[in-house]
């Protein structure tokens, strides 16, 4: 497991963006980390380390948003409001899956049980300066 601290939402999105670069069609990266604490922000990382030019928002009240036109498509999840793995492959989790690209997954702790062996994981904390961020990511080397 690589431990990283970052200093900015810039800092947390180029680490997003260098994980990018190791993603393969069909990954999961699974996020946790409390509100505000940058899920969002390494998104928009990953979604720019993938070449997608697309503005990336949080899906809160969509569940997942869709970005294409990358090297590999983007599938963004917001599982804060689910319950339960069963209301993830309501929404068609296992279409995401099959469809080559990345499925980036904040709150993922809602709906562990239906993540792979082979997730990355990603955890994000706050540091002890407002802007600080310690990430732990586990699963892959960068």
């Amino acid at each position: 497991m690589g431990q990283y601290i970052t200093n900015s939402e810039v800092e947390t999105e180029a680490l997003g963006a260098r994980l990018a670069g190791r993603l393969m069609p069909g990954a999961v990266v699974a996020f946790t980390g409390d509100l505000g604490a940058g899920k969002t922000a390494f998104t928009r990382g990953l979604a720019q380390g993938l070449g997608i030019v697309d503005r990336v928002t949080s899906p809160t009240f969509t569940i997942v948003n869709e970005y294409e036109g990358g090297r590999l498509p983007l599938f963004h999840f917001d599982m804060y409001r689910l319950g339960s793995a069963g209301e993830l492959f309501d929404i068609g989790w296992e279409d995401y899956l099959t469809r080559g690209g990345v499925c980036a997954v904040e709150w993922s702790e809602n709906v562990a049980d239906a993540l792979e062996e082979d997730t990355i994981f990603v955890n994000i904390c706050r540091g002890n300066v407002d802007c600080r961020r310690i990430i732990s990511i586990e699963g892959v080397e960068l």
